[in-house]
């Protein structure tokens, strides 16, 4: 099958290979305290900086999801209240989580066609503003300009869900203190690992809060980064296969111009074969999760089609999963794939 699912997505055709490098080396099997897996470690957050651009002054640490990532953030950087900026499941997903664990949680809720107005939005002293780069459930993304705008409005602190975009296009990195990914897509991974990104700020606010009473507290996660430890049996493989293909992609800059460049002639082919988007905003509309519209009878028979030809649409997700198909535009997915959905999509208009 050629999956074109926006996550768990396609991996990389070299991690099979990989995970047999993994095997024979026997570095999995190693203790993550042991020198091999510390040097290992440290490698891996080296290329991933130095690939993806990451300012020298932040730093990384793996978990095991984005979702985890709530949760550090909520535990450890959420003293008084945190402001969710969203427009659809996943911005909401974070914010019912959130509010969970903190009582202080705000929402401010903007159409999916729009970019936030940022008159419109009032902050509280020392708050985190959380803000999701790449919509995953509706084919969103906030562009940099905005996060621009917010990072000159205030001083609180700034996270970034960007699970469908980090390791795909470039990333505004100093807009904000807080970015975060989970590796089943962009990154061209199995699922089961989360990179959390973050800037001396927030640091020194989880400094001054002081929370390190959980196994995933941010304190605690970092105290063992920094001599290239984790606080708890890592996902060894994952941060293996990471590192190796951080090794192997090529600079940011050049997939992000990539992805770019697809995303414009997917948006162009789609209009041209009479596809209907799920966004008419070119401005707001994702490069990384290209969703389409349609109607719910007409969305199943694609689907059923497109399966049996060997392909796997993505499914349409929250309040649009039936009148919805998406497309991932991820790294791993290779232009002979795009071909064959393509031409897939050009039989399909012509059976309407």
């Amino acid at each position: 099958m050629i999956t074109f699912y926006p996550g768990p997505s396609k991996v990389y055709q070299q991690v099979g290979p990989y995970l047999q490098e993994a095997v024979e080396s026997g570095l999995i099997s190693a203790n993550h305290r042991s020198e091999a897996f510390m040097q290992m470690l440290q490698n891996t957050i080296s290329l991933l900086k130095t690939k993806l651009d990451v300012p020298g002054d932040y730093e990384v640490y793996f978990v095991s999801s984005a979702t985890e990532c709530w949760e550090i953030i909520a535990q450890s950087l959420i003293s008084a209240s945190s402001t969710h900026i969203y427009n659809g499941a996943f911005g909401e997903k974070w914010i019912d989580y959130t509010h969970k664990i903190t009582s202080g949680t705000n929402s401010h809720f903007f159409n999916p066609e729009e970019i936030p107005d940022l008159n419109k939005l009032h902050f509280q002293e020392n708050e985190v503003i959380c803000v999701t780069h790449s919509e995953t459930s509706n084919g969103t993304f906030i562009p940099s300009s905005f996060l621009s705008a917010l990072r000159s409005r205030t001083e609180s602190l700034i996270a970034v869900d960007a699970t469908s975009s980090m390791a795909g296009v470039v990333l505004p990195w100093e807009t904000a203190d807080i970015w975060y990914a989970s590796v089943q897509k962009c990154f061209g991974l199995p699922a089961g690992l989360g990179v959390m990104i973050v800037s001396p700020r927030a640091i020194h606010r989880a400094e001054e809060i002081g929370e390190n009473g959980h196994y995933n507290s941010l304190l605690f996660i970092r105290d063992n980064f920094l001599k290239f430890q984790t606080p708890y049996t890592p996902n060894t493989l994952g941060i293996y296969l990471i590192g190796k293909v951080m090794k192997q992609v090529e600079h940011i800059d050049i997939i992000s111009e990539n992805i770019k460049q697809r995303a414009k002639n997917w948006y162009a082919f789609l209009a041209e074969n009479g596809y209907e988007l799920l966004v008419n905003n070119e401005a707001v509309r994702s490069d990384t999760v290209i969703a389409v519209f349609a109607e719910k009878a007409r969305i199943a028979v694609l689907k059923k089609a497109a399966k049996q030809e060997g392909i796997t649409l993505g499914n349409g997700y929250g309040k649009d999963k039936e009148t919805s198909f998406r497309i991932a535009n991820f790294p791993a997915i290779s232009d002979e794939e795009i071909a064959v959905l393509e031409g897939f999509l050009i039989r399909a208009a012509s059976d309407k």
